[in-house]
């Protein structure tokens, strides 16, 4: 059976009100032959996101419209698998958080912070070093990455040969590690001037459906153009990601506008000040 995305924009919600709703669509599921396996509610921006097993776009309509009377703003059908990649599970969290009063869950808003990376110069290296050594390096170039992933909690969505997809729960982790994969990189250089490893890296933020019609579409396609107009060693970021950074913008400078492919209005970007001042 199909699996769905919906967005819900619910004007004054809570987090007690959308864990109510949720009870009352599992309560009415049966009648329709839908199953509810989890949602994400945004507080901050009164979205809600449910994850639904169903035949059909429809019979989700009619099961929220019983339950609770708001009925989805997008519906997309979705892979699991890309669920979990970008948010980390396709569940509701287990029993023993659920018994938990409601002030103490944690809600998770499905906010995602996008992370591409990009290798340069692979091509070429495999020209000059040749295939065993071109390879060897692209292990290393892997190893760094996953490592500082791991300590930052990052999520790998998809490897790309020269780099990977990356997705963060929160756009600090989406910095902290972006910084520790530079400084591991340029550390790796330094040690191994005769043949260096300089990485690009984009990143951009945003909710998982907005008007695309696409789980995280318009916000991968962003990061991935931000990587393009990166430097080897630098950091480039959307305007989202200083928005959304606790620490303000004594991170970031402002280097240049852009008028990405696909994007229809210029938008600045932002370099991570990781080697200092």
């Amino acid at each position: 059976m199909p699996i769905y995305m919906d967005r819900h924009y619910v004007e004054g919600a809570t987090r007690h009100a959308i864990a109510n709703a949720h009870e009352k669509d599992v309560e009415r599921q049966g009648k329709y032959g839908v199953r509810f396996l989890t949602y994400w509610f945004d507080e901050a921006r009164f979205t809600a996101f449910c994850l639904v097993e169903a035949p059909d776009l429809e019979s989700i309509k009619r099961t929220h419209d019983e339950a609770h009377g708001n009925v989805p703003h997008e519906i997309i059908e979705v892979d699991p698998a890309v669920v979990e990649a970008f948010l980390g599970r396709v569940r509701d969290p287990p029993a023993t958080d659920l018994a938990k009063p409601a002030a103490l869950v944690p809600i998770d808003p499905a906010f995602r912070a996008v992370m591409f990376t990009d290798l340069e110069d692979s091509t070429a290296m495999t020209l000059r070093l040749g295939d065993a050594k071109a390879l060897h390096l692209l292990h290393v170039h892997n190893a760094l990455t996953r490592n500082a992933l791991q300590s930052h909690e990052g999520r790998e969505v998809k490897h790309l040969g020269d780099g990977v997809m990356a997705s963060f729960a929160s756009v600090p982790q989406a910095i902290d590690c972006a910084i520790a994969i530079q400084k591991a990189f340029s550390a790796y250089s330094a040690e191994h001037p005769e043949a260096p490893l300089h990485l690009r890296i984009g990143i951009s933020a945003g909710e998982p459906v907005e008007e695309d019609n696409d789980l995280f579409g318009a916000t991968v396609q962003l990061a991935a153009r931000i990587c393009s107009h990166a430097m080897p060693g630098q950091i480039l970021v959307a305007e989202v990601i200083v928005e959304h950074h606790p620490g303000g913008k004594s991170l970031f400078r402002e280097v240049s506008q852009i008028t990405p492919k696909g994007f229809n209005h210029s938008m600045p970007l932002y370099e991570v000040a990781w080697q200092g001042p």
